[in-house]
């Protein structure tokens, strides 16, 4: 800054302090002060007045590719295509860092291996256990048939003829008892007659007394064999039969649960062996993708170029630079057409709609002025700004040019002013002139060489003007620097009507209007 200009700005701050110095001591003063300064107030007249919005913003191409960075986590650029220059679709635009996944795609190249090894074991293992499995059925299920047949085959067979055998000896048994009784009778009579030597008759009896015996003996067996014998083998026979028919349900029960863990162990194998190779494939995608080819024909553009940082330290892609995952890389522009994408400070939002004109003037291109129309307002605030600052709240705003230049590059800043509105004959004064009092918005008119507090109702503003819809009339004087602590009893009452209007920007509000050019009062009624 040279010394001419440093001595206009300190002349500006002495006239402003003078100004505002003059016009506290005329209202002050009253009856008895000097005459208020015709050079710091504002004569009210009809006229035209131009409502516009001006913000700063960036060229971008209406439809473009973005390259993104597809790999996880962050990872290292060991190419990149030079900016600006022309590519065809399928050209190696960047290459990032692969040897880490190198190392993973080995490592889980052997995990898969070892799984599938684990896999083919369960499913050979489930094969043996249905083989086993019906090996086990089917042994059980012939020894339970067995049973039920030993049961059939005793009695329809060994019974009857055990029976029978019983009842032959004891028929056999009495047979002989009889001719043994009928011999020892004869013996007995031939003895008594001295036919028979007494040794021969002994013989005879006790030929007698044996096959008494043997009929006893007989009757004994049989029975035995009906009472208790028989009885007792029907009832191993039952209990046999019971016994293999609840080891055909155990194996069966069994061989189900056998079968069931195979099954479940296959499926866990499987579901293993899919997720190992899901990885491998991951990591193979993973891999490809640190490799990303030109989608389409076009100019490479670093998304860095327009990108803003807060910070001011946005470098240009590099090899060697660190890049996160969904991270914008390069644009590539697919059409000539162009818009231009500013922020509108919330409190400006009011004032811009779709479809309304635009002029535009490119930072590179001083000498044009191009024409566009707002296009799209963002919903929602920009969610960097809100993080880099809670208070400030901005919308991205796209503005179409139109028609097609050439000279045009996407990236290239630029000043769009919108055309909000335009008044042909309106009231309106400065900006600074109208200010909030006890709750009305007002301006002070200079009445009889006195500053009289009036109510008024604004419109739209151009942060220079305000429009005024109501509370002023031709030729009448504002005050330019209205006092700070106003007092309304010199001037008559505000009415109701008067009144309607929103106040003038707070402190607060002229802050936030600085920080986004443009944004001033809030929208009033039109006439």
């Amino acid at each position: 800054m040279n010394r001419i200009t440093k001595n206009l700005i300190i002349l500006s701050v002495i006239l402003v302090v003078v100004i505002a110095a003059v016009a506290l001591i005329v209202i002050k003063g009253g009856q008895g002060s000097s005459s208020i300064d015709a050079g710091s107030a504002f004569t009210v007249e009809r006229g035209l007045l131009e409502i516009n919005l001006t913000e700063t913003g960036t060229i971008k191409s209406r439809d473009q590719f973005v390259v993104k960075s597809e790999v996880e986590g962050r990872t290292s650029i060991i190419y990149v295509i030079d900016e600006g220059v022309q590519v065809k679709e399928g050209e190696l635009l960047i290459e990032l860092d692969s040897s880490g996944l190198q190392d993973r795609l080995v490592d889980q190249q052997i995990k898969v291996e070892n799984t599938d090894a684990d896999f083919v074991s369960a499913k050979e293992n489930l094969e043996v256990v249905k083989i086993q499995s019906q090996s086990n059925i089917a042994k059980a299920s012939l020894e339970n048939q067995f049973a039920q047949e030993d049961k059939v085959k005793y009695l329809e067979g060994e019974w009857p003829k055990t029976l029978m055998e019983s009842e032959t000896d004891l028929t056999l048994a009495r047979e002989d008892s009889r001719r043994a009784t009928d011999e020892f009778d004869w013996s007995k009579k031939l003895y008594n007659e001295k036919y028979l030597s007494e040794t021969e008759y002994r013989a005879d009896e006790l030929a007698l007394k044996r096959a008494e015996l043997q009929v006893a003996l007989a009757s004994e067996k049989l029975n035995l064999l009906k009472e208790f014998t028989h009885t007792r083998k029907q009832t191993e026979l039952d209990a046999d039969i019971a016994q293999k028919s609840l080891a055909l349900e155990r194996v069966n029960r069994e061989s189900s649960s056998d079968l069931a863990q195979a099954q479940a162990r296959l499926r866990a194998r499987e579901a293993e062996l899919n997720r190992q190779k899901s990885k491998l494939e991951k990591i193979e995608d993973q891999i490809f993708k640190t490799k990303m080819y030109a989608p389409a024909d076009g100019m490479v553009v670093y998304a860095t170029s327009s990108e803003f940082s807060w910070r001011g330290d946005t470098q240009p892609l590099d090899e060697g630079q660190e890049v996160r995952e969904r991270q914008e890389l390069i644009h590539l522009p697919t059409a000539d057409s162009m818009m231009v994408v500013i922020r509108v400070h919330e409190s400006a939002l009011g004032k811009v709609q779709l479809g309304q004109d635009v002029q535009i003037v490119i930072d590179a291109l001083p000498d044009s002025t191009y024409t566009g129309k707002v296009t799209k307002i963002a919903p929602l605030p920009d969610a960097a700004s809100v993080f880099m600052n809670p208070d400030l709240k901005v919308y991205n705003t796209q503005i179409m040019i139109d028609g097609v230049f050439a000279k045009i590059r996407t990236g290239m800043s630029c000043k769009a002013t919108i055309l909000v509105d335009e008044y042909e004959d309106a009231y309106s004064v400065p900006l600074q002139a109208v200010v909030g009092r006890g709750g009305q918005t007002v301006v002070y008119v200079i009445e009889d060489n006195q500053a009289v507090a009036r109510p008024v109702e604004t419109g739209l503003d151009n942060s220079a003007m305000v429009h005024i819809l109501s509370g002023l009339s031709d030729g009448e004087l504002v005050l330019l620097t209205p006092p700070l602590g106003g007092d309304m009893t010199n001037g008559s009452r505000p009415d109701s009507r008067s009144a309607r209007g929103p106040r003038a920007p707070s402190s607060n509000q002229k802050t936030q209007a600085s920080r986004s050019p443009g944004s001033g009062m809030p929208s009033g009624k039109r006439p």
